[in-house]
């Protein structure tokens, strides 16, 4: 096996748990039930040999390009980007959470589940939630209050880290009535009515209250952002189910704060003491450079809950950030601007590294693809014959995004 470094991430008691671990989700999501009868007939004219990590990994690509479309044009997101750009931009959101959404009816279809399938699945959506943030920002020029884009982008992270929080503490990932589904579906209408009437359609200012509808926007999430971490917060507090109320890793439920503070409060700190505003400046470069850092902390809560493991507090891809602390720190003795790429490419770099290690001890351990459908019983092998899976592959893990769509009938492919 290839490795990314000297000494492997899981060890082999880690290992052991992951596969034993039983993917536990409710969802009580307002849109999931309407969109059943499309993703159940999307993913039953998806072929069987397509693995549901590729369909997966596929999406985030088309999700980070569109971004990276939009992102180029107004890279400061101040100025317009064109019309068709917003327009690829929701086309990019919608291939995405449609094949985010049938990753694990593919698995199911395919009798390919395994912990590997949800790690994978939770680790592009880390990715994703950086850039489906960062690109409707972009699409109503937030960039004008560089305050508010910082806020938006930062609370996207946040609720999703949240969420893994909670899933660390209870051992459920637990998705509310109005939650990821539908926010990926407001950010395709706010896509699209920049992509109808222009970005600058944000600007306009109501009659009688004279107030932008972006100012409305950004208050609106506000809201919904309390009403979310409150809820967050209140199933964390009542303790987890572990010893003594603790996490599943036996550890404290407080202790997730620390490494995702490692994140934000530097990312803060650097964009108010910055004499050379890099944010401001530069706010699209330096969303992604932390949003990385954000992903790879929620990488590890993840790993860290599927293995019932402690989750260490310190990371390498914190480096990133401390080389912009640090040159604030002996007075910008290098332009902020390439410490900001050089952050950039690390986090990126470490981030790709420590997942694809990640993923390759797993598949080692469970003698599977990571891209491949591993041949299962009844299932003929290259040599024609049924084989016979591997005695430690976790067959019966779930991989599904809800428990509501176990009561939805896949639609059987026309022959």
């Amino acid at each position: 096996m290839m490795q990314f470094y000297k000494e492997r991430i899981l060890n082999a008691a880690q290992l052991k748990r992951l596969s034993e671990h039983k993917y536990s989700c409710t969802s009580a999501s307002l849109l999931d039930p309407w969109l059943q009868p499309w993703w159940c007939w999307l993913v039953s004219k998806t072929p069987l040999w397509l693995a549901p990590n590729l369909i997966t990994i596929l999406g985030l690509i088309i999700n980070i390009v569109t971004t990276l479309i939009l992102v180029w044009y107004s890279p400061d997101a101040r100025q317009v980007p064109p019309r068709w750009a917003c327009a690829l931009g929701a086309l990019g959101v919608f291939i995405y959470q449609s094949l985010d959404a049938i990753d694990g009816k593919q698995a199911r279809r395919t009798n390919s589940q395994s912990p590997l399938g949800e790690l994978f699945d939770h680790g592009c959506d880390s990715i994703s939630t950086v850039f489906i943030a960062l690109g409707a920002c972009t699409a109503v020029k937030l960039g004008e209050y560089p305050t508010w884009m910082f806020f938006q982008c930062f609370c996207a992270m946040t609720l999703f880290y949240c969420a893994h929080w909670q899933a660390y503490v209870t051992g459920i990932l637990k998705l509310g009535r109005v939650d990821v589904t539908e926010a990926q579906y407001s950010i395709m209408l706010i896509y699209i009515i920049s992509a109808i009437f222009g970005a600058d359609f944000w600007a306009m200012q109501l009659p009688s209250i004279n107030v932008s509808l972006t100012v409305i926007m950004n208050y609106a999430v506000i809201v919904g952002a309390v009403y979310l971490i409150f809820n967050y917060v209140n199933v964390i507090m009542r303790g987890g189910v572990g010893k003594n109320g603790s996490t599943v890793a036996g550890t404290s439920i407080l202790s997730p704060v620390i490494p995702f503070s490692f994140v934000v409060v530097p990312a803060f700190i650097i964009f108010q003491k910055s004499e050379s505003h890099v944010y401001e400046n530069h706010p699209a470069l330096y969303i992604l450079a932390f949003g990385m850092v954000a992903a790879k902390v929620t990488n590890r809560l993840v790993v860290a809950q599927m293995t019932k493991s402690e989750m260490d507090y310190y990371d390498w891809s914190m480096l990133g950030p401390a080389m912009l602390f640090l040159n604030q720190y002996f007075n910008n003795a290098i332009p902020e601007y390439y410490v900001l790429w050089l952050c950039t490419i690390w986090v990126c770099v470490d981030l790709v590294r420590y997942c694809s290690q990640v993923c390759l001890e797993i598949c080692d351990h469970l003698h599977i693809h990571l891209f491949r459908i591993t041949p299962s019983v009844g299932t003929p092998g290259p040599a024609g014959p049924p084989t016979r899976p591997p005695a430690d592959r976790n067959a019966n893990s779930e991989s599904e995004k809800s428990e509501a769509e176990d009561n939805v009938p896949l639609i059987s492919n026309s022959i």
